[in-house]
């Protein structure tokens, strides 16, 4: 009862890549992302490591600041709101990353998750529950497209690297996350939909296939292929 009625006061907004606001909203944030990595070129180590904290802090204030709002307004729910959808745990990453001792293990996923992640969230926008809100909107893409660019920056940046089959030890920790999160699904209940590992989202992508459980299993596949090339791609050679 409760799910049907969030659903229908705050339904899902899908933006379509191919209209206007698909497409502008795409532009705006890869010439962000492109300018930020260009202007790394020309800061000093110091700077440039103060300017990926800068935007970290911007996560953290804007991740504590959603969450508080939705405590005050009573929009805050067990089965949508922990952060444990993919791109939420990249965010956290992004958060704690620049302000603790260097781990290339968190490096790594946020790499491929985050940045992958993020990806997929910007060409297929999905803003669940969306109350028609400016801070929501902008947050999305926002924390999108910062799981995006932290990891990039860092690699190109701040020389971070990427192991020899980090590719594969990201999606082995994937599919731990991915067994403790699906039981969590069902034992919330509410139509909690973690990692959409419960129902496919909504929207159209052509990497998403299939009824359950089988396009969580195409997903295996794609996933695998995608963290593979993405690693040939990064370690052939820096910029």
């Amino acid at each position: 009862m409760i799910t049907n009625f969030i659903q229908n006061q705050y339904p899902h907004y899908i933006i379509d890549l191919q209209s206007t606001e698909g497409v502008r909203n795409l532009i705006i944030t890869s010439f962000v992302i492109v300018l930020i990595l260009t202007l790394g070129k020309y800061l000093n180590k110091k700077s440039k490591l103060n300017l990926a904290k800068a935007i970290c802090i911007l996560a953290i204030f804007l991740t504590l600041y959603s969450h508080l709002i939705d405590l005050i307004n009573g929009n805050w729910w067990l089965h949508e709101d922990l952060p444990l959808h993919l791109c939420s745990i990249s965010n956290l990453i992004l958060c704690v990353i620049l302000f603790i001792p260097k781990n290339n293990k968190l490096f790594e996923f946020l790499f491929y998750c985050g940045f992958l992640g993020g990806l997929m969230a910007i060409l297929t926008p999905q803003i669940n529950y969306y109350d028609g809100g400016f801070f929501m909107y902008y947050e999305y893409y926002i924390n999108h497209g910062s799981i995006m660019l932290i990891p990039l920056f860092m690699f190109y940046q701040l020389e971070m690297k990427l192991s020899k089959y980090s590719w594969l030890k990201t999606f082995i920790i994937l599919n731990i996350l991915m067994v403790i999160i699906m039981p969590l699904n069902y034992l919330i209940g509410s139509g909690s939909n973690y990692m959409y590992l419960a129902e496919s989202p909504k929207i159209d992508n052509p990497l998403v296939f299939g009824d359950w459980p089988y396009y969580i299993l195409n997903w295996e596949v794609i996933v695998l292929v995608l963290f593979y090339f993405t690693y040939l791609i990064f370690t052939r050679k820096k910029i």
